[in-house]
């Protein structure tokens, strides 16, 4: 059974899943859990409802935690997922409730999502699976045999540059990993196939005559699979594709490539005019191409803030008045995501950081306090948060929001000297003298270079 949208599932569903995503946006988790799970007991393909209710989950964790709970948890749920693991072959649907009540309250449970990564294999629904064996990498970073397998499967949704990225990123870090260099070379063949065809082939679909055609054109794919084109191969694949449009003026995929080489040209209106042919088509619903126009509108307003001439005596105001402009638009468009995707966290994450931006603070503390709900978002969230409080001159719960985030965050890497950094900025403000350079000595011992550390911790010690 394939996964369902919204739309596709009966209407006191949705109105059920409505007042569940009301529930987890005034913070009501238990509520809004009971709710989503109500729905997917009924329709465990609502890949939405899932979705939302991992969000719900992970939100009602945080702050509930720590190293005994966690033990604890796990040892407390072995009978629940012993249960599911035997219910699987049989009924594989219960398996996935199960697996459900066992993430209710240890949404990160390793063996719980195995379980529904399992199940929703054998009930064919790909991108619940996905969902959870990101989260199985996640805990086992260094689980090689993981990551291929979550990258296989999102190559088997289609997404075979994300799958390619993730292999990629992991192969950079281990280049003697003769099992990742395979992976890769087996997802890099699949891409290629679908470019060339020979999937089709494969299935009775195409002939050989395509396959010859698309090999005439394999240097035109390679160089149009670059990340960043010269000038001289942008030029001709433009000419190109504008050739096989008017033969072919649906093609969406060529208005797409089109859109994004007139962007990397400078020619932003062109692109534009390409972005709202797909939206026109009627088959433009798609996040990332919403993302896409308003990354080149925002390339827009970037370049005609460069282009200003800084002899001219209004340039200060045009280019003040440019970024206005600018940050105007990013928070209409924001927003517009956060109305359509409300419990995307990422998004408002997004949007609080554009608030702060604005120097709408009240505004950003209410996205960012929701966006700490997000585990790949949590810190950068918590960081920033600190920094609104600092604003408003709420420098005693600045220091706590950073000295929470700073517990959770166990690498020293640049985020961490961040917070560390910020946390001395805090101390400072509120005349802790010693607090505050405890935090920089922190930085100096190992990065003499970051920022103004360097400068502050000289300073306390020519005035000891």
């Amino acid at each position: 059974m394939p996964e369902k949208t919204v739309n596709e599932i009966p209407r006191d569903l949705r109105v059920m899943f409505t007042k569940g995503n009301d529930a987890l946006l005034r913070d009501n988790f238990d509520y809004a859990i009971a709710l989503f799970n109500q729905v997917l007991v009924r329709e465990p393909s609502l890949l939405e409802c899932r979705r939302a209710l991992r969000n719900a989950q992970h939100t009602k964790s945080k702050g509930r935690g720590g190293f005994f709970k966690k033990v604890w948890s796990n040892t407390s749920s072995s009978p629940q997922v012993l249960k599911a693991q035997a219910t699987m072959h049989s009924d594989p649907a219960a398996a996935l409730a199960i697996a459900e009540e066992i993430l209710n309250s240890d949404p990160d449970n390793s063996r719980a999502h195995r379980v529904v990564v399992n199940a929703a294999t054998a009930l064919d629904f790909p991108q619940t699976a996905i969902m959870s064996l990101e989260v199985l990498v996640q805990n086992s970073p260094k689980d090689k045999s993981v990551a291929i397998e979550f990258a296989t499967r999102v190559a088997g949704t289609g997404d075979v540059q994300r799958a390619e990225r993730l292999l990629q990123e992991l192969y950079r870090l281990s280049p003697n990993d003769s099992d990742l260099a395979q992976a890769l070379k087996d997802i890099s063949a699949r891409r290629t196939l679908g470019e060339g065809g020979y999937d089709k082939l494969a299935d009775g679909q195409g002939s050989y005559r395509d396959i010859l055609k698309n090999e005439a054109e394999a240097k035109s794919l390679e160089q149009e699979n670059r990340m960043q084109k010269s000038e001289d191969v942008a030029e001709r694949l433009i000419g190109e594709y504008e050739t096989r449009l008017q033969t072919d003026p649906n093609n969406l995929k060529l208005l797409r490539q089109l859109a994004e080489l007139y962007t990397q040209k400078k020619q932003f209106d062109r692109a534009l005019a390409m972005y709202d042919r797909i939206k026109a088509s009627g088959m433009g619903n798609d996040p990332s191409l919403d993302r896409a126009i308003a990354e080149t509108k925002m390339r827009q307003f970037d370049e005609q803030i460069h282009t200003l001439n800084p002899a001219a005596t209004d340039h200060p105001e045009r280019a003040a008045q440019l970024t206005v402009e600018k940050l105007t638009f990013q928070l209409a468009e924001c927003q517009q995501r956060v109305e359509k995707f409300p419990t995307d966290l990422a998004i408002r994450f997004e949007m609080g950081a554009l608030y702060f931006q604005a120097g709408k603070i009240s505004e950003a503390i209410q996205e960012l306090q929701k966006a700490q709900g997000n585990p790949h978002k949590r810190l950068a969230a918590m960081n920033l948060l600190a920094q609104c409080f600092a604003k408003r001159k709420m420098h005693d719960l600045a220091a706590k929001t950073l000295q929470n985030a700073l517990r959770e965050k166990l690498v020293f890497d640049d985020e961490k000297k961040e917070l560390i950094y910020n946390l001395g900025c805090v101390f400072e403000a509120m005349g802790k003298k010693e607090e505050a350079i405890e935090q920089f000595k922190l930085i100096y011992e190992t990065d003499i270079g970051y920022k103004d550390v360097a400068a502050k911790v000289d300073a306390y010690y020519a005035g000891s």
